[in-house]
């Protein structure tokens, strides 16, 4: 049995369906329905083949191709299908919802199993997604100067049951020059977008949401506007944390990176660092003086920070001293701190 179903009313049943992408790998590699499973009915290669003849000799030609193609692969498209449903329940989508996820819910359906097929296909969820940055939410930003231990205490919230949107990880950046730390890599714009959707749908709209201060950029990756101008707009608990603190904790983090790496960071920030101080700091890697070298850069982070700080409307600013390294504590102190403007501002 095969039947239609939007985006919407699918991703309601989304923790009970498996859901199949039938796009080539390089589109499911570029963005993908967080969770999809991606069964392609052409090759990379295939597909432009296909394409081509569709555009030069007509959409005939291009389904009789796309059958040449295929012939020999329903079996396996089948068994895969099998092996991600064996309760023979899946739901699948091509970019539009045309033809590939046609022959692929036509199949499927003749085999026995119970097909949804995604109205518009990928693209519905693009739309979607969106949507999803375009809502009104409860944010609460965390801020601070780099070395403030912001995103433990972001993972610290959730444990006591608040709502967190963490990202950085979604990002797989920690928004500075180092952010990749020498291993994360970072996902497409689409599929960041896409994760990040798929995460905000998830939460409680009317309870308040926890986000960590970013720029309009984390590393290569945008934050829909939408979305950010919420963020610049929302209240902003601004940590103050001492300098030593913050040296020590960063000291301790990027010592444990490999030197090339840092030192290449360094060197792409060496315009705003300055010639003497970007000298200085590549000194001090290299003879793993790690204290120094964060000081050094410390001073370009900190500037720009307070540049960003004095864009914001800062009757929504709330500095909270922090002094204990300690992120449990200070997620139990920021939440108080937080609940006892809202009741000011009650009052």
């Amino acid at each position: 049995m095969v039947q239609q179903i939007a985006i919407g009313d699918f991703l309601s049943l989304y923790a009970s369906i498996p859901l199949v992408d039938v796009r080539t790998p390089a589109e499911f590699l570029h963005g993908h329905i967080p969770g999809a499973f991606n069964i392609p009915l052409f090759t990379n290669e295939e597909r432009v083949s296909v394409g081509t003849t569709y555009k030069q000799v007509g959409r005939e030609q291009a389904i009789l191709l796309g059958f040449d193609l295929t012939g020999n692969k329903w079996s396996g498209f089948i068994r895969e299908a099998l092996k991600i449903a064996p309760e023979k329940k899946i739901a699948v989508h091509c970019w539009r919802g045309g033809m590939r996820s046609g022959a692929m819910a036509w199949a499927l359906g003749l085999y026995g199993f119970e097909v949804y097929v995604i109205i518009g296909g990928y693209k519905s969820y693009r739309r979607w997604a969106h949507k999803q940055f375009e809502k009104e939410y409860n944010l609460k930003v965390l801020g601070g100067m780099t070395g403030s231990n912001k995103t433990n205490i972001l993972h610290q919230f959730k444990s006591l049951n608040e709502q967190v949107i963490d990202l950085e990880n979604l990002a797989q950046h920690q928004g500075s020059s180092y952010g990749t730390m020498n291993h994360m890599v970072q996902p497409s714009q689409e599929q960041f977008e896409n994760n990040f959707a798929f995460e905000l749908s998830l939460l409680d709209i009317g309870k308040q949401i926890w986000v960590e201060d970013e720029s309009l950029t984390i590393g290569k990756r945008c934050i829909p506007k939408p979305f950010w101008n919420q963020m610049r707009s929302s209240q902003l608990i601004n940590l103050q944390v001492p300098l030593e603190l913050r040296i020590q904790k960063l000291a301790l983090e990027y010592g444990q990176l490999d030197k090339d790496f840092l030192v290449e960071c360094t060197e792409r920030i060496h315009k705003r660092l300055g010639p003497e101080q970007t000298k200085q700091a590549i000194q001090a890697i290299r003879e793993n003086r790690m204290e120094d070298f964060v000081s050094l850069v410390l001073v370009y982070y900190d500037k720009t920070y307070r540049t960003g700080l004095g864009k914001r409307y800062m009757e929504r600013v709330f500095s909270l001293p922090v002094a204990q390294d300690s992120p449990e504590m200070n997620a139990r102190k920021i939440l108080a701190f937080t609940k006892s403007i809202m009741i000011k501002k009650a009052v």
